[in-house]
């Protein structure tokens, strides 16, 4: 599967194939956008574990996203020092949800059985392997997730 980066390059996500993955929607305007820090803080602490957060931004709730990617990009670095790869703007629910999004929510539906994304820091583990392990709703803070990745891992 292919997604455009940030940049709007675009990127296998092959590459992440052999390492476990923290999927997240995000958006720079919502109460929640300081995990932008906690994902930071994943990445760095276990990136040598073979492990990547992969950031989605999405517009789709709220207008939390409105910016363009270069916007994203430079929020998402100035104000979070952010260190993993962030991803062109992207939808999540509705007919134009992406190939990615389609997948991750057939695998796993949320803890009421709905396969929607409920809003935007929801997140997905994928491991090493391709197996999506779990889902969590947008208030599992990446410190929460902290404590599960050190059994994982």
């Amino acid at each position: 599967m292919t997604m455009d980066d940030i940049h709007g390059q675009p990127t296998s996500l092959n590459q992440f194939a052999d390492t476990a993955c923290l999927v997240v929607n995000v958006a720079s305007r919502w109460g929640l956008t300081s995990q932008y820090a906690g994902l930071r803080t994943l990445q760095e602490n276990y990136a040598d574990r073979g492990f990547n957060v992969l950031a989605f931004p999405c517009n789709q709730f709220g207008n939390q996203e409105p910016g363009t990617d270069a916007d994203i990009l430079e929020f998402a670095k100035s104000k979070y020092n952010s260190n993993f790869p962030i991803f062109s703007k992207i939808e999540v629910n509705g007919e134009n949800t992406c190939e990615l999004y389609q997948w991750l929510k057939s695998e796993k539906a949320d803890a009421e059985g709905n396969s929607d994304i409920s809003w935007n820091f929801t997140k997905f583990l994928v491991s090493k392997d391709g197996q999506v392990l779990a889902r969590f709703d947008p208030g599992t803070t990446p410190d929460d997730i902290r404590i599960k990745l050190d059994d994982f891992l």
